[in-house]
């Protein structure tokens, strides 16, 4: 499979986390890395050479920060101009119909300050329902979220754990081998990869 990373950071020369995830990420095999803010600096979108890119591919990543319980700007801005009717969605909108998509996002709080009753009073998953019911009007198979809390704090060697785990992660989907139905059942893609907690 194709993998996709449409990657959206309006700040990433002041990322830590970001930085090691993303780094090298370009090399993989079966992975494109598409940097958003790198490539639209004016936010002059090329709605059918990011189309075009979509058709190419299998899975589609949005990767982020967590700003303001949302995406950044340019990924709002991306899906109005690109999901266009009768492309992405609507009766004749099949070009994504069947592709794997989900969030990679870095949250500066931890874990269990997004629960219900909690700081944040709301999960993850809830956060994510807008980007979720898009992706399924699109006809796009929903995956849970690849999530790194607790950014704010993170030693390097965790980071790099992360890392690890997310390189394993798209290297699974890349070679089809990620058992849907059982990812489908999970809080977060995270899980997918510590056999204990399936």
């Amino acid at each position: 499979m194709k993998v996709l990373i449409l990657f959206a950071h309006p700040a990433f020369h002041k990322s830590k986390v970001n930085k090691v995830l993303v780094d090298d990420l370009s090399e993989l095999q079966g992975v494109t890395f598409h940097d958003l803010y790198e490539h639209y600096p004016e936010f002059d979108i090329d709605v059918k050479e990011e189309q075009k890119l979509l058709s190419e591919h299998d899975c589609v990543i949005f990767q982020y920060p967590l700003f303001w319980y949302s995406t950044p700007s340019i990924l709002k801005e991306w899906q109005d101009l690109v999901l266009e009717h009768g492309w992405a969605f609507g009766s004749q909108g099949n070009e994504l119909k069947g592709k794997l998509f989900f969030c990679t996002i870095t949250a500066g709080g931890p874990k269990q300050a997004y629960q219900i009753g909690a700081f944040h009073n709301l999960t993850i998953n809830q956060l994510l329902t807008p980007l979720k019911q898009t992706a399924a009007l699109c006809k796009m198979i929903t995956l849970p979220p690849f999530v790194v809390h607790g950014t704010h704090a993170m030693e390097d060697d965790k980071i790099l754990d992360f890392k690890n785990d997310y390189v394993g992660l798209l290297k699974t989907i890349v070679d089809d081998k990620l058992d849907i139905e059982k990812v489908r059942k999970l809080d977060y893609l995270n899980h997918y990869l510590i056999k204990e907690e399936l």
